[in-house]
């Protein structure tokens, strides 16, 4: 019988966060944004409290792309969604699983949330972030890591948000999860990022020898393909067999613009280097043109969703679409990965190929890379971008004796070659020992006094002042 707990108190924090270099995708480019911290306490039936953590960053533009709004008017929506869904955790005022608490109240989220015109992808923020913070505050108490933790279901996971599921699925998949030792890095090529010679795509300092690339996309096929063949020219010179994925991030408007790159990829031979090497494209239409969008024989290149994938039905959804996969981000909630690994793992064995990925937009070193970097090692993702030791400096604007903390608890995450405390990366890996420490992937929590309150977001009225 899993255990249950009760919340006593949930804090949200924040601190600044200045990127190292500007990161473009889709139509926003990143130079700076907050990292949410979250403090929760829980009280063990039996066991007695426990103090639990997460943290993510603020992203502007990515959880809503609405033109109308600003980036910050977006990071605002955030942290609305954090504060409904703290309403809603802390209403829960009874002994429940973990999981109890996040079926009883994801429903609630996702509705008051839409009456303040937020949209699901962003409600389901605020839930994702509290959810980790119980789970590290839970394996703590009974001092389990996680990856025992879950393969036990501390959380008491079923089926109940997934009727396509049986409660005796999820048992099976968690049951059967051995976490790989070591997850290959994806490196980012964000569309500022330079291509060619010192700083460009195949500089070992700048990919810090990832065998993986993630390629950002523009929307425009002659654009994407002239870039994209000035890339692929580059990464032939690394002189090691390598992959690549592409992310238009919904900036591809409608089918015919897919088709209009794809027909690119099949035929010309400067893309012949890219074309062969290619895993999937993700998400490259709007989320609402997404859903109206069969893809037809466009199926065969192997499609993703991410920023569709805002509910739980969204990837039964996409697979009657044609597409394949699926993204696995703590953003968007811990648990609905392990629905969607699990979804996956059942549905290929009938035959046909479906597959879960690690697509990193908000995790930074400490928490949230750690946290994301252990589900994605639980449930089977080889190899997850992690762009976050790369647009930002190491540990950013932590603090260097918070920064030295994490190093000293996770030697074999973090390294400093001389540039300061920074993911340490082996053979284009990282490694997941340390990570098996009791509480959720990380053995010690952010010095909570160097972090201020999160900002009170403001109520819709106010936005439009």
């Amino acid at each position: 019988m899993p255990p249950r707990l009760k919340l006593r108190d949930i804090a949200f924090f924040e601190r600044p966060v200045h990127f190292a270099r500007p990161f473009r995708f889709g139509a926003v480019t990143i130079n700076a944004t907050p990292q949410l911290f979250v403090r929760v306490e829980i009280e063990v039936e039996g066991k007695g409290s426990a103090v639990g953590a997460s943290a993510e960053l603020l992203v502007p533009k990515w959880f809503d792309k609405r033109p109308e709004l600003s980036p910050v008017q977006t990071i605002d929506e955030l942290r609305r969604s954090l504060a409904i869904a703290r309403g809603l955790y802390l209403a829960r005022t009874g002994f429940l699983t973990a999981f109890d608490l996040h079926a009883s109240c994801i429903g609630a989220q996702v509705a008051t949330c839409a009456q303040q015109n937020i949209p699901a992808l962003a409600a389901a923020y605020g839930p994702a972030e509290i959810d980790k913070a119980i789970l590290d505050a839970l394996l703590r108490a009974i001092e389990a890591n996680f990856f025992d933790g879950m393969a036990a279901n501390i959380a008491g996971i079923d089926a109940r948000l997934a009727p396509d599921l049986k409660d005796a699925d999820l048992a099976t998949f968690l049951a059967g999860r051995k976490p790989l030792p070591r997850v290959a890095i994806r490196h980012t090529v964000g569309l500022d990022d330079t291509v060619e010679g010192e700083g460009g795509v195949a500089d070992v300092l700048e990919n810090a020898g990832a065998n993986y690339f993630k390629l950002k996309m523009s929307g425009d096929p002659a654009a994407d393909t002239a870039r994209l063949t000035r890339i692929g020219k580059e990464l032939d010179t690394l002189g090691r067999d390598h992959k690549v994925t592409l992310d238009a991030n919904e900036q591809y408007a409608d089918l015919d613009a897919l088709q209009a790159l794809i027909d690119r990829l099949d035929r010309e031979p400067a893309l012949r280097s890219i074309a062969s090497r290619l895993l999937y494209v993700e998400q490259p239409m709007p989320r609402d043109i997404t859903r109206q969008s069969p893809l037809g024989s466009l199926a065969a290149r192997g499609f993703i969703i991410d920023e569709a994938d805002d509910s739980y039905d969204a990837f039964p959804a996409a697979r009657a679409l044609g597409y394949r996969g699926i993204s696995s981000k703590s953003c968007k909630g811990l648990y609905k990965s392990i629905v969607n690994a699990t979804r996956a793992a059942k549905w290929s064995a009938g035959g046909e190929r479906f597959f879960v990925t690690g697509e990193d937009l908000t995790c930074q070193a400490g928490l949230a890379v750690q946290q994301d970097l252990a589900l994605g090692a639980f449930i089977g993702v080889t190899h997850a971008e992690r762009n976050g030791h790369h647009y930002v400096d190491g540990f950013g604007d932590t603090p260097a004796a918070e920064a030295q903390a994490f190093a000293i608890a996770h030697p074999d995450l973090y390294a400093d070659a001389g540039q300061g405390i920074r993911l340490s990366i082996h053979d284009g890996d990282l490694l997941t020992g340390s990570l098996h420490a009791a509480g959720f992937a990380t053995s010690i929590h952010p010095d909570w006094s160097a972090l201020r309150p999160l900002e009170q977001p403001k109520s819709p009225r106010e936005q439009l002042a």
